[in-house]
Parts: C-alpha cells; sequence; structure tokens
C-alpha cells in the first residue's frame, strides 16, 4: 500500500539545482521533499566540472542570474562544509589573433554595464597570470569573479543543509492533478501530497513536464571531459578559449569543441568542453577526446606529455533559446519548472532556487523572472519528449 504524506511542495531531481531550490524554500519557512530516480548529483550535476561563470555570459538575463548566484554561492562557501572545494580561482579568456581580441573587447564592456569585474590583459602580460601558456597568443581578458565547486559535493551539502525529506532511487510516474492543479507526485512507493512540484529534473525536464500535461522542449546536449594525473599547479585560473563562448550559444547538433583548462585542488587537470546533439547516446567519441587533448596542449604545451587517467561524460539539458525555464507554469496551476539551464547549472543554482523560493512563497524575486517564462516555446516546440522513458536528474 502506497505511504501518503502532505508537504508544502516536492522538488523533483537530486542535482545542484533541485538541492538549491530545496535549501531556498527550507530558509523561506517551507516543507519540501525531494524526491529522485537516482542518487544525489546522479545525472548532470555529478558529470560536471563545477563551473561557476560569468566570462562567457553576453549582457542580458542569463548573465544577471549569473552575478547574483556568485554572490549566493560567496554565502555558502562561508556555511557549507569546505569540502564543496570553492574556490575563487578567477577566469582567463584568450585570443589567438588580435580580430579575436577586438571581438572579446566589445564582449566585455557590455559585460561590465551589467556588473562583471573584467580587465583586458596585453599578450606580453599573460604569462605574469598563467606561466605556462603557450607563447604567440595575441590576448585576453581576465575575469576575477569566475570561480569553481565540487559539483556533487556541492548538491549533497546544499541538501544536507536544507533539511529536506529526501527520496533517492524513486522515479516518479505520476504528476498528481485534482481539477486541473497540481496536488503532488506519485513514486512505487508513496505518494507525496503537496500544492506545489518543481521540475528540476535537468535533462528529463521535458519528460517530467510531460507528465503534467505540458510540453517543455529540454534536449540533451552531449559533452565529454578529461582528467590527468595528479599535477603540481601548472594551471591557476580556469583558461579558455574565445571560440567557447561561441560554442555555447551555438545551436548546432554538430560535435563542437574548444579547450577549457583548469586545475583543481587536488592536483588533477580537468580538461573540457565538448557540446553534441546525439539525444541520449552514452557511447565513447574518440574524435571529441582527441580534439579535447590537442586544444588543451595547444593552450599548455606542458599538458602535452602528462597522462590522461579518465574520460567521463553527461548531457546538459538545453533549451533552443539557452535561457533556463524558471517559474511557475501557467499551463498547469501548481508546477513550477527549475530546468533546462545546459552547462550553466551549477553555477546558476543558487538564483535558481531564490526565484523557485520566491514563486513557492509568494514574495517579490530578486530579478525579473519573465525572460525565463516556462510557457515562452509554444505548444509544438521541438524535442519535448526526446529520448527513453524515465525521469530523473540528466547529466551536466
Amino acid at each position: 500500500m502506497l505511504k501518503r504524506h502532505s508537504l508544502d511542495a516536492v522538488i523533483i531531481g537530486a542535482g545542484v539545482v533541485g538541492a538549491a531550490c530545496a535549501y531556498y524554500a527550507a530558509r523561506a519557512g517551507l516543507s519540501v521533499a525531494v524526491v529522485d530516480r537516482g542518487p544525489v548529483a546522479g545525472g548532470t550535476t555529478g558529470a560536471g566540472e563545477g563551473n561557476l561563470l560569468v566570462s562567457d555570459k553576453e549582457a542580458g538575463p542569463e548573465l544577471d542570474l549569473a552575478l547574483l548566484s556568485t554572490r549566493l554561492w560567496t554565502e555558502l562557501a562561508a556555511v557549507l562544509p569546505r569540502e564543496i572545494e570553492y574556490e575563487p580561482k578567477g577566469g582567463l579568456v584568450v585570443a589567438p589573433d588580435e580580430r579575436t581580441v577586438k571581438a572579446l573587447r566589445h564582449f566585455a564592456e557590455g559585460q561590465r554595464a551589467a556588473g562583471v569585474d573584467t580587465a583586458e590583459v596585453a599578450a606580453d602580460a599573460l604569462r605574469d597570470l598563467e606561466p605556462h601558456l603557450a607563447p604567440g597568443l595575441a590576448g585576453g581578458f581576465h575575469y576575477p569573479q569566475d570561480a569553481q565547486v565540487q559539483p556533487a559535493q556541492a548538491a549533497a551539502r546544499l541538501l544536507a543543509a536544507s533539511g529536506a525529506e529526501t527520496y533517492l532511487g524513486e522515479e516518479v510516474t505520476e504528476i498528481l492533478l485534482d481539477r486541473g492543479a497540481v496536488r503532488g507526485v506519485r513514486t512505487p512507493r508513496r505518494e507525496l501530497l503537496a500544492p506545489a512540484v518543481v521540475n528540476a529534473a535537468g535533462t528529463w525536464g521535458g519528460r517530467i513536464a510531460s507528465l503534467a500535461g505540458v510540453t517543455l522542449p529540454v534536449l540533451p546536449r552531449r559533452g565529454f571531459v578529461l582528467v590527468t594525473e595528479p599535477l603540481p599547479r601548472v594551471v591557476r585560473h580556469k583558461v579558455y578559449a574565445a571560440d567557447y563562448i561561441a560554442d555555447v550559444a551555438s545551436g548546432s547538433a554538430a560535435l563542437q569543441s574548444s579547450a577549457v583548462v583548469e586545475g583543481t585542488p587536488s592536483g588533477p587537470v580537468l580538461i573540457g568542453a565538448t557540446r553534441e546533439r546525439v539525444g541520449f547516446d552514452r557511447s565513447l567519441s574518440t574524435e571529441a577526446l582527441r580534439r579535447l587533448a590537442a586544444q588543451a596542449a595547444g593552450l599548455f604545451p606542458v599538458l602535452a606529455d602528462v597522462r590522461v587517467m579518465r574520460s567521463y561524460h553527461g548531457f546538459r539539458p538545453y533549451l533552443p533559446d539557452h535561457l533556463p525555464a524558471i517559474g511557475p507554469d501557467p499551463r498547469r496551476p501548481g508546477l513550477l519548472h527549475a530546468c533546462g539551464h545546459e552547462g550553466a547549472g551549477i553555477g546558476l543554482a543558487p538564483a535558481t532556487g531564490l526565484l523557485i523560493a520566491a514563486a513557492l512563497t509568494g514574495t517579490e524575486p530578486p530579478l525579473p523572472v519573465h525572460p525565463f517564462r516556462p510557457d515562452r516555446f509554444g505548444a509544438h516546440a521541438e524535442g519535448a519528449d526526446e529520448g527513453p522513458a524515465g525521469v530523473g536528474g540528466g547529466p551536466r
């Protein structure tokens, strides 16, 4: 017999976004449960690098969300255990030629107007910041607000700090409705009754939306990461080539790769990032790994002879306009969404959680939510139910 339990809100997804929603909802005084078909950080979050970036976002709604999250991550780092490995290392975006420097300069001007702290770095000063960078680069931009966390630990510690009831290994099989409004969820083991359900299921956000009878066109975008053997700190910042910014903004389904290189407190260097839309294909792409290795060595020649210990990959929850869906869904009273962040979910999680908490409590949000409205795509958006059946957090 199913167990029944009544709450203020049920959050579907135990990744970092779901954990942040639980944390801020609990701080607002709400009784919350989190349910996921897998473990904490078992999807997108656990396959992420832990990027907390403002450097790759142009002026606009996503950058506003990132700047709010930057401040919130600083606050969280002071209260969460140090195992989250919060590291305000800063970012460095480098350009191969003067044309790209000019493009980055224009990009940075818009960011500064929005509140980003950034400074141009001349070619002859790049190696003051990164002594092992390749020679011949034309210049770059330094972003001191960029940071990093250990994503799985961040999700786990946020969720623990929330005090939310947590039900792992339980797939949501039904969104319960009463006269057209959400009244909870059903899993094979229990019914969790609540007047609000938050869809924080990452790559599977479209599937959860369909259980509630609405469309959300979340698509998986696969990415690979290489992990080197432990090294001395040869990479001080999060360093990436300027074409990474274009890759993030692209909607292409084809394989794209641009070097993103960073050290970690434990020694290994992480090397990303690739993007491709191949559904939920988990097969290894040797071409993607080859490109990453070559591009990383091109930026940091010292890495050319370093051993790669392993690689991993996951799926970013992609929405067609590159903005997440955050907030109440007017098509289904009681349903809220917090998904579709693509590769920025770890960085944007705290601000997303704060917006969801404001919506749940009917209080004024800290920034405009209209750009993130879940119904903006229309009823027939591409890819709303792509992939096999199942629900839960998806890979980064």
